[in-house]
């Protein structure tokens, strides 16, 4: 947008703000812990995605908004972010990347500014693809292993309890209010 204002031309950057919600493409990964990202971001907004190739993503465009699920899997998931990044020139502290956490027990969530899990290949691609950590990490806690005897790479890839699906919305109604705030979505 651009301003006139008496001799000078006054630029105006208005600030794309871009919410990636990571995921694995395949229907067969729908409901699992690891798709937390997807089921949050379907909850964000209103309208219908579009593939956009040039992303790797479904991608929808609310107001100065991005919304993005890569269609990469999860481990790969950088190539995605650092191409929608790149392509609009956006800060990464503009950046939502919305994930499941292990570090993190089911029911619980943070929200914070380049403070991540100790290990998740989804949110490391993300770093090493963009060359930085600073943008904002939306953690929804799924850790409850103990109770299931598994290694978190098995676990993560698993569907929710009846159980567990009840837990998890209380939290991401809760997610949903705090980004609604954020990134002053109207609802």
């Amino acid at each position: 947008m651009i301003e006139k204002k008496g001799l000078f031309d006054i630029v105006t950057i208005i600030s794309m703000k871009i919410v990636v919600g990571l995921g694995n493409p395949e229907e067969k990964h729908d409901g699992t812990r690891h798709n937390v990202g997807f089921l949050v971001v379907d909850k964000l907004v209103k309208g219908e995605f579009k593939r956009e190739k040039k992303f790797k993503s479904l991608v929808l465009k609310e107001g100065e908004v991005l919304f993005v699920k890569p269609e990469t899997y999860m481990n790969r998931s950088g190539e995605a972010v650092q191409a929608i990044v790149n392509y609009y020139s956006t800060s990464v502290d503009d950046l939502y990347v919305i994930h499941d956490d292990l570090d993190i027990r089911l029911g619980d969530y943070k929200i914070q500014l380049g403070v991540g899990p100790k290990d998740h290949n989804g949110v490391n691609d993300v770093v090493e693809k963009l060359g930085n950590e600073d943008f904002w990490r939306v953690r929804i806690g799924v850790d409850g292993r103990e109770e299931r005897g598994v290694s978190g790479e098995e676990y993560v890839l698993q569907k929710f309890s009846p159980l567990e699906r009840g837990r998890l919305e209380v939290v991401v109604d809760e997610v949903l209010r705090q980004l609604i705030d954020k990134l002053a979505l109207s609802r």
